[in-house]
């Protein structure tokens, strides 16, 4: 019984330490946060957004797009700016090319 109890206790801490993550339709975001996005990124729309909750902190992150720029942009619960998030590092790079050696070859003699 004890051993349940310490795998419940286990699991229920990882859920509570993971933030939760709610997609909103953009047509339900706070006035404020669309009026900084017109104001702010001309040109851009918003592709979609996101309800974050994390440690009873309420965030909301959206995507906006313009051509093939994409930026993610956090606001707070009452839709005031926070900051732009970068993008996540660790994207494969293509390698380098390698450029064979040059051979060095002695003329024959015959």
């Amino acid at each position: 019984m004890k051993k349940l109890l310490s795998v419940i206790v286990l699991v229920m801490s990882a859920v509570i330490a993971n933030a939760q993550r709610t997609p909103v339709k953009v047509a339900d975001l706070q006035e404020s946060i669309t009026d900084n996005i017109a104001k702010d990124y001309v040109g851009y729309t918003i592709k979609n957004a996101t309800k974050v909750v994390e440690k009873n902190v309420v965030t909301f992150d959206v995507v906006v797009v313009k051509g093939t720029k994409q930026e993610t942009l956090r606001y707070d619960n009452t839709g005031k700016f926070l900051k732009k998030i970068e993008a996540k590092s660790g994207v494969a790079k293509p390698a380098p090319k390698l450029t064979p050696k040059p051979t060095t070859t002695k003329p024959s003699t015959i």
